[in-house]
């Protein structure tokens, strides 16, 4: 089964992402939270930085959610449209001035350096998608009436409530009804659910998924798929068996169109080697590797494959080229901080063809 994705003069949207957006407060550089005198605010999501990516990439990118009604729920929605990012099916309630019915969710991240790991403390408790009804989403005016060729979904917005988990199922109905491929991101979180509860969802929503995307961790605990061989702390990933393991999960969803992964081997807080893989139509097609990527900030990197995958696809790239499009888009958001993408079509372009970072003058 090969992806064919709907014509883009009857469609609004190239992509929409249905998920939490979030505010996150980081120490500067590489410091601790508890010394922090000053936190830098950056806009994020897992599902909303895919929509921003491709927005940023030259697309038509919207996105779906709820936010109260207040300053810095602004503060994301003006990081949208500054990219040209539209937010018009995003719900936007009163705020009742405490944060009680609905909130904007926060995380606290701090970026490691040498061994010490990246930390991400969430305060997303309350938040106002995660209080949401699925009856609040006019899923027949957002896929029948203004139509998108893509809709990227995954775990994290599934993970808040048994109600969002219940949103992302329908919507994803609701999308292939009306001929709209599926990305959905595992992106297991085990602050947010257990892995009994994150299986028990995702065997629903899966079904309903064309493009599925994870890391060997994300595969076991979010839909049960054992990878044979992986190291416990996750240092060396065995791609033979990794491959055996995405054969076991088009099997039992024939639906699957591609199957997905980044490949990350953490060697410090600041150097990773990084690659991907793509799994289409029976073949494997494993990315250009990036041997000690220095990375400035990790967060978001995931995000920017799935972005890459999304954007190779709606343009009709080759399976080998959007794998190296894909990896060099993670690779190169991570050289710049924050979780949302600050690179360049031309700049992808430029590393997924093997191009360097000689000085441009």
């Amino acid at each position: 089964m090969t992806i064919q994705t709907l014509d883009s003069s009857k469609t609004k949207y190239d992509l929409l992402s249905l998920g939490e957006c979030m505010i996150r407060l980081s120490p500067v550089g590489h410091g601790r939270l508890e010394y922090s005198q000053n936190l830098e605010v950056w806009a994020g999501g897992g599902e909303y930085n895919v929509a921003y990516a491709v927005t940023r990439l030259g697309m038509r990118g919207g996105f779906i959610s709820k936010l109260p009604d207040n300053p810095v729920a602004r503060i994301l929605i003006n990081h949208a449209r500054a990219v040209g990012m539209d937010t018009s099916n995003i719900i936007m309630e009163e705020y009742d001035g405490i944060g009680r019915a609905g909130r904007v969710g926060l995380n606290f991240t701090e970026v490691g350096t040498g061994v010490r790991a990246s930390m991400t403390m969430y305060d997303r408790g309350q938040s106002a998608i995660s209080l949401a009804d699925s009856s609040e989403f006019n899923y027949k005016d957002i896929f029948e009436k203004q139509k998108t060729r893509w809709l990227h979904t995954g775990g994290i917005m599934s993970a808040l409530s048994p109600k969002c988990a219940k949103i992302v199922n329908e919507a994803a109905v609701a999308a292939h009804a009306n001929g709209t491929i599926v990305s959905y991101d595992l992106n297991f979180r085990s602050k947010l659910w257990s892995s009994e509860d994150a299986i028990e969802a995702n065997t629903k929503i899966a079904p309903h998924v064309d493009v599925i995307i994870g890391n060997e961790e994300d595969f076991q605990k979010a839909l049960g798929f054992e990878v044979e061989g992986v190291d416990e702390n996750l240092k060396e990933l065995p791609i033979e068996s990794f491959k055996r393991m995405v054969e076991r999960v088009v099997e039992t969803y024939p639906n699957i169109k591609v199957v997905c992964t980044t490949l990350r081997e953490v060697k410090s807080g600041l150097i990773n080697n990084w690659s991907g893989i793509l799994w289409h139509e029976g073949s494997f097609y494993e990315s250009n590797r990036f041997e000690d990527l220095e990375i400035e900030d990790r967060v978001g990197g995931g995000d920017g494959f799935s972005s890459g995958v999304a954007y190779g696809f709606l343009n009709n790239m080759e399976p080998q080229e959007i794998a190296n499009f894909s990896a060099a888009h993670g690779a190169l958001l991570q050289s710049t901080g924050g979780d949302t993408s600050q690179i360049t079509l031309e700049e992808v372009k430029h590393v997924a063809q093997g191009g360097t970072a000689r000085i441009k003058r």
